[in-house]
């Protein structure tokens, strides 16, 4: 009996061991598997990291491409109106063009620069899962380059600015200059028969009445060494037309108005001829015209030459 007993309690007790090996296989196990969930979540976590690292990378790299083509265009339309404000004034091109070299190497040297500069940081810092440091630093980059392409080209704005002030007053003075000449010719022109008579009264030309119609069987009448004829009046808005016929040469002259000084030049030593017409009927004008008192001195021809 007590051989039975003690057997029993044998089997008990290795019956015991077994369970609490078996529990213990159990934890482990379990332990095992959220050791293995842990460590899969941390590599997912690391890879979305890297996977946002290079997102921002790739977006910062873009943006950066997007405002070197930006500053590249800027530029260009900026060379192209200073093109066309270099042909309209028709000086300074050299000095604009050579501004305009040198900004466009500036940017050019200053983009290459900032460009190796934020691939080697965004290189360096690849591998850290500071992400939001990296947007930071690569905006700020993007924003102080920004700053300085745009203080460039405001300072190429403002010599545009200067250029088309230049431009301007250069225009004011051509109106001027203009405007005296007009005063000049109208003051050597005679509106009316008094006005005439004072002109020959000074005696530095020759002035020969014109009272010319509008004849079909007699289309030219001959004033002095040409030909005129009238091929159009309107009374209305005192306006005519009319071909001179000067060595062989047909000369047509439309729409002219009255008291507006006509010239042309006659001749091989390029005489400068004045007509003015001070009245418009109905196919008929009347008026003057206007001859070199010295043949000599006043050829144009001969003063070219000697120039």
């Amino acid at each position: 009996m007590e051989n039975e007993t003690t057997t029993g309690a044998n089997t008990e007790k290795r019956f015991l061991w077994i369970w609490l090996l078996l529990i213990i296989c159990v934890v482990s196990i379990m332990g095992l598997g959220y050791s293995l969930s842990a460590t899969r979540h941390s590599v997912d976590s690391v890879q979305q990291r890297i996977s946002t690292l290079e997102s921002t990378a790739d977006s910062t790299a873009h943006q950066l491409a997007q405002f070197r083509d930006s500053s590249k265009e800027e530029a260009t339309e900026i060379a192209s109106k200073l093109d066309a404000v270099t042909q309209r004034l028709g000086v300074t091109a050299g000095d604009l063009q050579k501004a305009r070299q040198q900004f466009a190497q500036r940017i050019k040297q200053h983009q290459e620069s900032v460009d190796n500069k934020l691939a080697t940081e965004l290189a360096a810092k690849a591998s850290s899962t500071d992400v939001d440091a990296v947007r930071q630093e690569a905006t700020s980059k993007l924003a102080e380059v920004q700053k300085d392409a745009d203080a460039k080209l405001g300072n190429v704005s403002n010599d545009v600015t200067v250029v088309k002030g230049d431009l301007a007053s250069a225009r004011r003075d051509f109106a001027r200059d203009l405007s005296d000449v007009k005063t000049t010719l109208n003051d050597g022109i005679a509106r009316n028969a008094a006005e005439l008579a004072l002109l020959r009264k000074k005696g530095e030309r020759d002035y020969l009445d014109l009272d010319i119609r509008r004849d079909p069987k007699t289309a030219f009448q001959r004033i002095g060494d040409i030909q005129i004829s009238v091929t159009k009046t309107d009374p209305k808005r005192q306006k005519y037309s009319v071909v001179i016929l000067a060595d062989d040469n047909h000369l047509e002259k439309r729409d002219r108005t009255v008291n507006e000084p006509v010239q042309f030049m006659v001749g091989h030593d390029q005489l400068r001829y004045e007509m003015v017409i001070n009245a418009v009927n109905k196919d008929r004008i009347q008026g003057y015209l206007s001859t070199p008192k010295d043949k000599v001195l006043s050829a144009e021809r001969t003063t070219q030459v000697k120039r």
